[in-house]
C-alpha cells in the first residue's frame, strides 16, 4: 500500500487581495507536499477560495457589482499569485462550484435527519467580521473578544448545531492525539477553551439578512453558516476535483495548516461536525503566527500591506519563499522588514550559497575544462570525509525537521552544509593546488567533493526553492529531473558519473543595494531609522567576518572565478 499525505491551507476569503499571510501560508504546505512527493508518497495539496459569506456580500455591494462577479474578478488574482510562487497545488476549491454547494447541503442533511440540528430563537452579539455569534460573558465593551471590532446585538431564529454534544468526546481525543493540534501552545489554547462549557452553534443565517450563501436543504429561507460551508471544502475536493478513489485514500487530512486566528473553528467547529457526520478527524491542526511589518500590524490605513507581487519582482520568488520560512520558527509571529529580508539575501543566498555555486563552477572551468573529475581515494582526507558525512545525512535531518514542521530548522541544516562547503573551499586550497601538477589527484579529489556537494544541495532545496534547484542541476549537468520522487532512496555519494559539462552562468542571487529607511511612507518612523541603522551594522559585522573565514571569498581578490 502506498503512502500518502494530504495538506490543505484555509481556503481564503475573496473580500480583498492576497498579501503576504495567505503567501505564507501557501508556500509552506507547497513545501510539504514537494518533499513528501520527493519522498515517494502520493500527495494531494488543497488550496482555494471561500467565497460566501457577509464579507464577501458587503466587498461586493461596495464595488458595486453583484458577489458573484466579485468573486470571479478577485480568483485570478489568487490563481495568478500562486503560479508566481511556484505553487504546485494538486486543486484550487472555490466554494461556489455547483458539486460543492452540494456536498454542503447532503451533510446538513445528514446531522437534521439525525436530530444534530434544531431550530430555536436567539438573541446574541454578531461580529461582522469574523460572521461570529458571542455570548454576554464573551464581549466586552462592546468589542469582538477576537478582532476587538464592534458588535451588534442580533435577535433572530436559528437553526442550531448540537456542538456541545462531543464536548467530552473531543477533549478525550486531544488528550489522547497530542499531535492533533499544534504547536503544543495551541494545543493547551484549546483545551483551556474547551474547559467552559461547550455552547451549541448557529448554523443558519435568515436570508433576509444575509442572502449570499448556500441554502439550507431542509428551510429554503436561510443560508447555512459561512464555516460551515468553507471547513467542509476539506472532504468535498476529494469528491469531485480528484480521481474517485481521492475521496477515501487521503481522508483524514495529514495535516490542515491556517493561522493561529482561526485555530478554533478548526479545532472545535471542524472537529465536532466531523464526529456528528461520523468522519475520521484529520491527523494534525497546525496554527502557525501572524506577520507583522517593521514592527506594526498590516494595514491598509498604515499602509504597509505586503505585496507578494512586489517582493518577488524585486527578489525573485525563491528568495521570498526562502525568507519566509528561514526567518520565523513556524508557529511563532514574525515580522517583516526590508532590513531583514535584504539581510538573509545578501548574508546565506548571495555570499553563501550564490558564492558556492559560482565559485565551485568557475574552478571546474578553469582547472578541468568544465567537466567534474573522478576523486582520487588515495588523496582523500579527513576533510573529505566530514564533507561527505554532513550531505549524506542532509536527507534524514530535513524530514525529521519538517515531520515537525520546523521549516527553519530544515534551511538551517541545509545552510549549514553550504557554510561547511565554503569552509572547504578555504581550507583546501584548489587554486593553489592548481599550480603544483604533482597535486593534480588532490585537485580533482577537491573538485569532485565540491560538485557533489552542490548536487545533495540541489536535491535537498527543491521543495524551499525549485527555481534555484532546477538551475543548479542544469549548471551541473543533472540529466535526472530531481523534481520527480527521487528521495525515497536518499542519494548516493559517487553514484553519478557527470558525463556532461558544466556551465557557471549568471549570479544565482545577484548583489542587491542596502534599503534605506523611508520615513516619508505611512508607518515609519525613527524607530525604523535606527532598526535599519543596526541591520546594517549587523551585515557588516557579518560581511568581516565571512571575510576573514574566507579569504577567497573577497571579490577583489577572488583567485578562483
Amino acid at each position: 500500500m502506498s503512502k500518502k499525505f494530504y495538506v490543505t491551507t484555509p481556503i481564503y476569503y475573496v473580500n480583498d487581495v492576497p498579501h503576504i499571510g495567505h503567501a505564507y501560508t501557501t508556500i509552506a504546505a507547497d513545501v510539504l507536499a514537494r518533499f513528501y512527493r520527493l519522498r515517494g508518497y502520493d500527495v494531494f495539496f488543497l488550496t482555494g477560495l471561500d467565497e460566501h459569506g457577509q464579507k464577501v456580500q458587503q466587498a461586493a455591494a461596495k464595488a458595486g457589482i453583484d458577489p458573484q462577479t466579485h468573486c470571479d474578478r478577485l480568483m485570478p488574482k489568487f490563481k495568478d499569485l500562486w503560479t508566481k510562487l511556484n505553487i504546485s497545488q494538486d486543486a484550487f476549491i472555490r466554494t461556489t462550484d455547483p458539486q460543492h454547494q452540494s456536498i454542503v447541503q447532503r451533510g446538513l442533511q445528514t446531522l437534521y435527519d439525525k436530530g444534530l440540528i434544531y431550530q430555536a430563537d436567539y438573541t446574541g452579539w454578531y461580529c461582522t467580521f469574523d460572521e461570529r455569534f458571542w455570548t454576554e460573558k464573551d464581549v466586552e465593551q462592546g468589542l469582538c473578544p477576537d478582532c476587538r471590532r464592534p458588535v451588534e446585538q442580533v435577535s433572530e431564529r436559528n437553526y442550531f448545531f448540537r456542538m456541545s454534544q462531543f464536548q467530552n468526546r473531543l477533549k478525550e481525543h486531544i488528550h489522547t492525539h497530542p499531535e492533533f493540534i499544534q504547536p503544543d501552545s495551541r494545543r493547551n489554547e484549546v483545551l483551556g477553551f474547551l474547559q467552559k462549557p461547550l455552547e451549541d452553534l448557529s448554523i443558519s443565517r435568515p436570508k433576509s439578512r444575509l442572502s449570499w450563501g448556500i441554502e439550507l436543504p431542509f428551510d429554503q429561507t436561510c443560508v447555512t453558516y459561512v464555516w460551515f460551508d468553507a471547513l467542509v471544502n476539506y472532504f468535498s475536493a476529494l469528491e469531485y476535483l480528484s480521481s474517485e478513489s481521492h475521496a477515501t485514500q487521503f481522508w483524514p487530512a495529514s495535516v490542515h495548516l491556517v493561522g493561529k486566528d482561526i485555530l478554533t473553528t478548526h479545532a472545535v467547529y471542524w472537529s465536532t461536525m466531523l464526529m456528528g457526520m461520523e468522519r475520521p478527524l484529520p491527523q494534525s491542526i497546525f496554527a502557525h503566527g501572524w506577520w507583522t511589518v517593521e514592527g506594526e500590524k498590516m494595514s491598509k490605513s498604515r499602509g504597509n500591506v505586503i505585496d507578494p507581487y512586489a517582493i518577488v519582482e524585486e527578489f525573485g520568488t525563491d528568495a521570498f519563499r526562502y525568507f519566509l520560512l528561514r526567518e520565523v520558527p513556524f508557529g511563532q509571529d514574525g515580522d517583516f522588514s526590508r532590513t531583514a529580508f535584504h539581510s538573509r539575501y545578501q548574508a546565506e543566498l548571495a555570499n553563501d550559497l550564490g558564492n558556492l555555486v559560482s565559485r565551485t563552477l568557475a574552478m571546474l572551468g578553469n582547472f578541468s575544462k568544465n567537466m567534474v573529475p573522478s576523486a582520487d581515494s588515495e588523496t582523500e582526507t579527513e576533510l573529505d570525509h566530514t564533507l561527505q558525512q554532513t550531505a549524506t545525512t542532509l536527507f534524514t535531518t530535513i524530514e525529521a525537521h519538517l515531520q515537525r514542521y520546523e521549516f527553519h530548522r530544515a534551511l538551517e541544516t541545509i545552510m549549514g552544509l553550504v557554510q561547511m562547503a565554503n569552509q572547504y573551499i578555504d581550507k583546501t586550497a584548489p587554486w593553489v593546488l592548481a599550480k603544483d601538477p604533482t597535486k593534480a589527484p588532490r585537485l580533482q579529489t577537491v573538485l569532485f567533493h565540491l560538485t557533489e556537494t552542490l548536487r545533495f544541495l540541489a536535491h535537498a532545496l527543491t521543495p524551499f526553492m525549485p527555481h534555484t534547484a532546477e538551475t543548479m542541476k542544469t549548471r551541473l549537468g543533472l540529466t535526472k529531473d530531481i523534481s520527480n520522487p527521487s528521495l525515497s532512496n536518499d542519494p548516493t555519494w559517487g553514484e553519478y558519473a557527470y558525463p556532461h559539462p558544466v556551465t557557471k552562468g549568471t549570479a544565482l542571487f545577484p548583489k542587491k543595494d542596502m534599503p534605506s529607511a523611508d520615513t516619508s511612507q505611512p508607518g515609519s518612523s525613527s524607530n525604523v531609522s535606527l532598526n535599519t541603522e543596526k541591520k546594517t551594522n549587523n551585515i557588516q559585522r557579518h560581511t568581516a567576518y565571512r571575510d576573514r573565514r574566507f579569504p577567497e571569498s573577497r571579490t577583489e581578490n577572488r583567485k578562483d572565478s
